[in-house]
């Protein structure tokens, strides 16, 4: 099988917020942050401690026979358990609890209090835990969106998928492999919304998803108290090499109107970007008024002035025409008769 082109995440040491805001964010690249203050998260945060700290407040959570969890196809259900039982039971390789089979995985991703209107918010889900996570000072105040609390159990791994805010994943606990791939490869990911339809990342499909060994994989894994800068629109997939506790934090790094502000979970297309999608759906369906050769004709037009109005590097005409030609799946398009 051919490979896909790997390339590692660079690791930063001593980065203070000035660095981070001058030399790493607007570079618009993963990067590893080591060295980065958590508080005493690091020491604290054993499987006993989470327990007692987080106590038996009750938490939905993922819950799968297998753990490589395809959230399109829905390889998992949805349970509810007190806090300190799912930790125990993420923590073990077999259960003698448990809902599906001796060898569920389980995932956590926290809620706000109210689900449909409030983001994750760590310091008020878990206030006890949230004393000794420190957030890292690398955005205004006004710009934070969310501190997620995420707890895997070990191997499990999280389906493809970006998000419209940056964010650092904060790895206190365990050890995990994040492989990314760059916005500009997103026509090789096969898109669903906002993920990606490929599951086996490392052994994909190629009848199904011929296109995928072109996108770029980035890599790194991540230890205790390392941080990873995600940007905006990078997409990840993450696997729990050990069980694993983190936090992810988002914030706006748009203007704040940009945002749809009925999206909690803060992974809503912009408001901009939505428009133009439904712009562009009603343009399709005008073409379906034309003939089939039509359609090939004006579609590919579309494309190209696409192309040239919105690709950030430069392309000539020819590049351009061969992208179209390559990139997108040729059972959607017809020569001209």
């Amino acid at each position: 099988m051919e490979l896909q082109e790997k390339i590692p995440v660079p690791i930063f040491t001593d980065v203070d917020r000035d660095v981070f805001l001058r030399q790493i964010c607007p570079q618009r690249r993963p990067a590893v942050l080591r060295g980065v203050c958590l508080g005493p998260c690091l020491e604290k945060w054993t499987v006993e401690y989470l327990g007692q700290r987080g106590g038996d407040k009750e938490v939905k959570i993922h819950v799968s026979t297998v753990p490589q969890m395809d959230f399109l196809r829905k390889n998992f259900v949805y349970k509810t358990l007190p806090f300190n039982e799912f930790v125990k039971r993420a923590s073990e390789k077999k259960h003698s609890d448990f809902f599906l089979c001796e060898d569920e995985s389980y995932y956590l991703r926290s809620l706000g209090e109210d689900v449909r209107k409030e983001p994750a918010d760590l310091r008020k889900q878990f206030p006890d835990l949230a004393e000794d996570f420190h957030v890292p000072h690398f955005f205004e105040p006004d710009q934070f969106f969310s501190s997620v609390f995420r707890i895997s159990s070990c191997g499990l791994q999280l389906w493809t998928h970006y998000d419209v805010m940056d964010n650092l994943l904060a790895q206190v606990t365990g050890m995990k492999r994040v492989i990314l791939y760059s916005p500009q490869d997103a026509l090789h990911l096969y898109l669903s919304g906002d993920k990606s339809e490929v599951v086996d990342i490392d052994a994909p499909d190629l009848k199904r998803f011929p296109d995928f060994v072109k996108a770029k994989r980035y890599e790194c894994v991540l230890e205790p108290g390392d941080l990873l800068f995600i940007p905006a629109l990078w997409f990840h997939n993450t696997t729990a090499l050990q069980f694993g506790v983190g936090v992810n934090v988002f914030w706006r790094h748009l203007p704040a109107d940009s945002y749809d502000r009925k999206d909690p979970y803060g992974n809503k297309d912009p408001v901009a970007a939505t428009r133009a999608l439904q712009a562009l759906e009603r343009a399709l369906h005008t073409l379906d008024e034309l003939p089939a050769d039509y359609r090939d004709f004006y579609g590919r037009r579309m494309i190209q002035r696409i192309q040239k109005r919105t690709y950030c590097d430069s392309q000539s005409a020819t590049n351009t025409q061969e992208d179209c030609d390559s990139t997108l799946p040729s059972r959607q398009f017809t020569k001209p008769g």
